[in-house]
């Protein structure tokens, strides 16, 4: 049975990530939207509605007024990618009167997603148009997996198998004319999935001193053929406190120029690789960390089959049978310091090894200075890899068998900082600083877990009063800590109430809504 108080951890990583994918407007109270940028045209995010009728009976609305600019719209630059397979709806209310309009242009709406990381976001944009009424407020959805849609470059792929898009330009009356119009937009809306793998199984948060929680990972020394290592790699892996210790509830693995003799052997570089005594099979994997740098240094964050033969390997001993690549490898992360910043995942099977074809990656702005969240999600049928919860690559073969797919199988964590030949002389010591390592799966559990926002909460982040809306019956709810800890209970809950939270610490905390046979659970932050 899943232990209640594991998944109440989760949750508060979860729901603040769903926060995030979740992108709503309605211009008064539900707004997580970053900011509305208009482009030759002006914008007020706050003004009355002019038409109070159904289907839009709010109080304030944006309007847009088109005041002649050739390319006139409004965009969202969203933080995140989103990823169109598990939600592709996006929708809005939209009144356009008659009379502010001038020219000949279609009566229309679209909606476009772009990849707002290039230089020209528009070149390979996709773009779904609809018609509009005037005089009256509609709802308007664009479905990305339904609706007809227009891809600027012929070359792209099929929106639903692109993952870098993460800016949203809606754009009245077309473009490429300077005629006039003027728009008013409401309750804007999508709804980003959650990651079916909502458990958190596995996870060392480093909140220790010292050694290294040798009951969650094994220290890998021995030198795989007597020698060396693989790739002409300089450094001995230890298992002293000065390559790898816990301390502040961060991870410190360091790489150092020293010289250093085991197993009857001389290097002169010391480093830290780490197997974790856990193995799983599917799932998402989240480490955050900070990572070394200097031309040489390669730090990895990467699995193996459990199946591996190799000498000294945690697993091998007892599950060995396969040598690698057939046991499967996949590079949640690497980072080379001689192309500082860039940060990469790849896949080596028996189909593609050592310089696979199978890999993608993304620039890091301040990859070892600054942690970021680097995660792997890990299905039956692919591999999903993001920084930041932005995804740069995905690995779906068409055909999956033993050659292509070796990942039906457990696999293991490793995390290690390797010395290629390239290194600077210069070179002294760097680390790879790892603030978590959490695993995820699917949850298992008698409890109904509900996935959709129960409530609307606002301030969020709160200071002292967070009030809450919803329209479900719920019996109770229950304030949790990120340990799960009841920080405070209420019973018969209305569906508008004000709570007065002034007296908790800053933090995170967790909202339980108990529907009687279902929870569900939604976070805010504490300032």
């Amino acid at each position: 049975m899943f232990k209640l108080t594991g998944l109440i951890s989760f949750l508060f990583v979860v729901q603040s990530h769903a926060q995030v994918l979740t992108l709503t407007d309605d211009f008064e109270s539900k707004r997580n939207v970053p900011n509305w940028i208009g482009d030759n045209c002006i914008i007020d995010t706050c003004v009355s509605n002019p038409l109070l009728k159904l289907p839009n009976n709010s109080t304030k609305v944006l309007r847009y007024t088109d005041i002649g600019g050739q390319y006139a719209n409004l965009r969202i630059n969203t933080g995140f990618n989103f990823n169109l397979e598990t939600s592709s709806v996006f929708s809005f209310k939209l009144y356009v009167p008659s009379s502010s309009i001038t020219g000949s242009q279609s009566n229309q709406v679209s909606l476009k997603l772009q990849n707002g990381n290039l230089g020209a976001p528009w070149s390979n944009q996709c773009e779904i148009i609809k018609p509009i009424l005037l005089d009256e407020w509609q709802i308007l959805q664009f479905d990305f997996s339904k609706d007809t849609f227009i891809n600027l470059d012929p070359n792209s792929p099929h929106p639903l198998k692109r993952f870098d898009f993460n800016r949203i330009v809606i754009q009245v009356n077309g473009e490429n004319n300077n005629a006039l119009v003027t728009a008013y937009l409401d309750d804007f809306n999508y709804q980003g999935n959650q990651s079916v793998y909502s458990a958190l199984v596995w996870s060392d948060e480093f909140n220790g001193n010292g050694m290294i929680d040798t009951a969650k990972w094994h220290h890998q020394v021995k030198l795989p053929n007597g020698n060396s290592w693989f790739n002409g790699e300089l450094q001995h892996y230890t298992n002293r406190l000065t390559n790898s210790s816990q301390s502040g509830g961060v991870l410190t693995l360091t790489a150092k120029k020293e010289s250093f003799t085991d197993q009857s052997v001389t290097k002169s570089y010391t480093s830290a690789r780490l197997n974790s005594k856990f193995a799983f099979k599917y799932g998402r994997v989240e480490v955050r960390a900070k990572l070394p740098k200097g031309k040489g240094t390669w730090p990895a964050i990467w699995t193996l089959g459990k199946s591996i033969i190799e000498p000294g390997a945690y697993w091998s001993n007892r599950f060995g049978t396969l040598n690698w690549p057939a046991c499967g490898e996949i590079d949640i992360m690497e980072h080379w310091g001689t192309n500082q910043g860039y940060v990469q995942s790849a896949i080596h099977t028996p189909s593609s090894f050592g310089n696979t074809v199978n890999l993608g990656g993304q620039l890091v702005s301040n990859v070892s200075d600054s942690f970021h969240v680097y995660t792997l999600e890990w299905s039956e049928t692919k591999l999903l890899f993001k920084v930041d919860n932005i995804t740069h690559y995905e690995y779906n073969p068409s055909v999956k068998d033993a050659n292509t797919w070796p990942f039906n199988s457990e696999q293991y964590l490793l995390l290690n900082i390797a010395i290629e030949p390239s290194i600077e002389s210069s070179f002294n010591q760097s680390s790879m600083v790892v603030d978590y390592v959490r695993v995820y799966q699917k949850p298992s559990s008698n409890i109904v877990l509900e996935t959709y926002e129960p409530a609307v909460l606002y301030p969020n982040p709160v200071q002292s009063v967070l009030n809450l809306q919803h329209n479900q019956t719920v019996s109770a709810l229950r304030i949790l800590s990120v340990l799960g800890q009841e920080m405070m209970a209420i019973n018969n809950v209305p569906s508008e109430m004000s709570i007065d939270v002034s007296m908790l610490p800053p933090g995170i905390y967790m909202i339980e809504f108990n529907r009687g046979n279902a929870l569900s659970y939604q976070s805010f932050i504490k300032h």
